[in-house]
């Protein structure tokens, strides 16, 4: 974990089939120490009933062990007095150690209760747990019991493991980089998007995103489009039906088509110094026929000359084009 010392592993007894584990983390060799509970009776076990994805992300997220007020108090005085007396001792030692691998084991409940709040982010439910656990560590090494306000260490634990969750979530779940800036940005303008959108009970607009806000229009679709960057969409994900009775497929099968216009660049490019070389006439009337889109008549009609004079003009030019062209090949 960089710049942290490793913490020590503590030996555990195997553990029972029905043995409960309140906590599996897996950082720089923290592990949970298993709480025994009461198995229930054979005759009362039944089939267990499934359980929402939701839910279940909601069960892991959440403290799995409730304490009461008293010994949550007592907790928190002796992690004060824990750490009052680590502030003591030479850092590298196996005392300090050993007694910083006990405040972190004691106080894992912080990390897995600051996670509670993001329950509905199932996809990055152990990668918090890891977050959170790191910054709980950071808490424990930054803190001075000198410095410590009334509430002791858990005025300045709970503020260092929510920014450890926040830098996580702004440096590593964007799908393409956005400067903090933007994406603090994107983020003011989804509550204030939220709080409109419950006032006047629609989607507001970009004006009136941008009177809440005190900025102009231009700012608020820029971070509007700063938000894009968030999640991208797989090509292989089906595509919305646009039409009743429309066949459904990827993204991917319905992103463009081979241009048939590609064939023709060679082509062109071949014919741009050809056509530059035949006389001024020629290049007039190959322009009136084929960008202007006039006929023979109407051509000669402009020039003063008779159809079957332009189309002579016309069969010249594409055999001295055609020449030209079978030449470079």
């Amino acid at each position: 974990m960089g710049p942290f010392p490793p913490v020590a592993w503590r030996r555990t007894p195997p553990i029972h089939p029905r043995t409960k584990v309140w906590v599996g983390l897996d950082v720089e060799g923290i592990r949970a120490r298993p709480r025994p509970g009461p198995a229930a009776p054979a005759h009362t076990q039944g089939p267990r009933r499934p359980t929402h994805p939701r839910s279940e992300a909601r069960s892991t997220m959440t403290a799995p062990h409730t304490k009461s007020p008293d010994a949550l108090a007592r907790l928190r005085a002796k992690t004060d007095a824990d750490l009052t007396r680590l502030a003591t001792l030479e850092p590298g030692t196996h005392a300090h150690a050993a007694l910083r691998n006990e405040i972190v084991e004691d106080n894992l409940n912080l990390a897995i209760g600051a996670c509670t709040r993001y329950a509905h982010r199932a996809d990055l439910r152990e990668d918090l747990r890891q977050v959170a656990a790191i910054g709980l560590i950071k808490a424990v090494d930054g803190y001075r019991p000198e410095r410590s306000t009334d509430a002791g260490f858990l005025s300045y634990a709970i503020p260092t493991i929510t920014g450890e969750l926040k830098r996580y979530f702004r440096d590593h779940t964007w799908a393409v980089h956005v400067n903090r800036g933007e994406q603090e940005h994107y983020l003011r303008l989804v509550r204030a998007r939220d709080d409109l959108g419950t006032t006047l009970g629609r989607q507001p607009t970009d004006a009136e995103l941008a009177r809440r806000l005190d900025t102009d229009e231009d700012t608020v679709r820029t971070g509007l489009a700063a938000g894009a960057a968030l999640r991208t969409d797989s090509l292989d994900a089906p595509a919305p039906e646009t039409e009743r009775g429309a066949e459904r497929g990827s993204r991917l099968d319905r992103r463009g088509a081979p241009d048939p216009g590609l064939d023709l660049v060679v082509d062109r490019e071949s014919l741009r110094p050809l056509i530059a070389g035949l006389g001024e006439r020629d290049q007039r009337v190959l322009k009136l026929r084929f960008w202007d889109d006039l006929t023979q008549s109407e051509i000669g009609d402009v020039l003063g000359l008779s159809q079957m004079h332009v189309s002579r003009l016309l069969t010249r030019a594409f055999t001295t084009l055609r020449a030209g062209m079978l030449a470079t090949t």
